[in-house]
């Protein structure tokens, strides 16, 4: 798996944690469901930190929660 798409499952275990749809995180977010959506179907791959940024702010989590899951420690570098 990649970055982006860990981003997308954590994304995805976020919403259903707190019982927020992906429209429901665009409105807590200000992000555009239509950016929501392409992170979440892999059509992103490499989303803006501003636009994570509002996304683990909406969740009311800092950088490191966010990122501080197994499947991103699992992660190895992606060399472009």
């Amino acid at each position: 798996m990649n970055t982006a798409g860990a981003i997308a499952n954590r994304i995805r275990q976020l919403c259903k944690k707190n019982g927020v749809t992906p429209n429901g995180l665009s409105n807590l977010s200000a992000v555009p469901q239509s950016t929501i959506k392409s992170i979440l179907n892999g059509e992103s791959q490499n989303p803006g930190t501003v636009t994570i940024k509002k996304l683990f702010d909406a969740f009311k989590l800092t950088l490191g929660k966010f990122f501080s899951t197994p499947e991103f420690d699992a992660l190895e570098q992606e060399i472009q």
